[in-house]
């Protein structure tokens, strides 16, 4: 069961307007149900909806038909997979990827990977539009002012790692519509871990994040359990890292974590104000 926590938020008008558009957000469902599975997507990746819970998550976070959406740092694509198609002919999909100017020795050849997984599908690929995000010099996202819906999946914890946290949030913000939405998934640290841990670990705190989100202007609305992983303790020998799919340690407490299966994680939903 899917559990939520609302804040700050009572807005019947909106209720109404959603159960209005009940058959169109039953025909969205349907389709990205479809997709998890479609033949395009890598089979590693289909492995892992039950441990990411795609539909779930961008049901969340309201992502809708011709919707105009950002993924930030898409990665090797996973979304991507998911969002590109479901956006291709109604819709905008922009991947914020990696600069080839980045300074960072692995970040142009991700982003070449990435390129190239879109042109080998064009059928599927030929309508998204890649972007770059590497502060400072590069921060557009998309046009300001332009997303309904910006996502960012499992990176938090890199822009703190490399100081680029607040120039980060701060483009999500400019890149949306006044009531656009952020969407934020990241590996959860217990409250009151202290910065070190955040900076070396790969978790970070639920607070902090909606702090870093409220600094860069945003209001926070609502969280959801919906990626929650009690069996994760979030204090193993090579953070995060340890678990499943990384798996740091190799063959040493294998078992053992791919019990624990992958990281506990927060799911926030944020807005720009009106």
């Amino acid at each position: 069961m899917v559990s939520t926590v609302s804040y700050r938020f009572s807005r019947p008008i909106a209720l109404l307007a959603a159960l209005a558009a009940g058959p169109a957000l039953a025909d969205d469902a349907g389709e990205l149900q479809a997709l998890i599975t479609a033949d395009h997507r890598v089979a590693a990746n289909i492995e892992r909806n039950d441990a990411r819970n795609p539909v779930e998550t961008l049901q969340f976070f309201g992502l809708e038909k011709g919707m105009t959406v950002v993924e930030v740092l898409p990665g090797a694509g996973w979304y991507t997979e998911i969002l590109a198609p479901f956006l291709r002919d109604n819709g905008t999909y922009y991947a914020a990827h990696f600069s080839a100017n980045a300074s960072l020795s692995y970040q142009p050849p991700a982003l070449e990977r990435f390129r190239q997984k879109l042109s080998a599908n064009s059928e599927v690929y030929d309508q998204t539009r890649v972007t770059h995000l590497n502060p400072p010099a590069e921060t557009e996202i998309a046009p300001a002012g332009s997303a309904d819906l910006v996502l960012t999946f499992r990176n938090v914890h890199n822009w703190i790692m490399a100081g680029t946290q607040e120039e980060h949030f701060q483009s999500f913000y400019t890149a949306l519509k006044p009531g656009g939405v952020l969407g934020v998934v990241e590996h959860r640290a217990p409250e009151g871990s202290s910065m070190e841990v955040m900076e070396t670990t790969g978790y970070v705190t639920q607070a902090h994040t909606i702090e870093l989100a409220e600094a860069a202007g945003f209001e926070f609305v609502e969280a959801s359990e919906i990626n929650a992983n009690a069996r994760d303790t979030a204090d193993h020998p090579r953070g995060v890292w340890t678990l499943p799919p990384t798996l740091r340690l190799g063959d040493e407490d294998r078992e053992r974590y791919e019990a624990i299966g992958e990281s506990d994680r927060m799911t926030l939903k944020f807005m720009k104000p009106q």
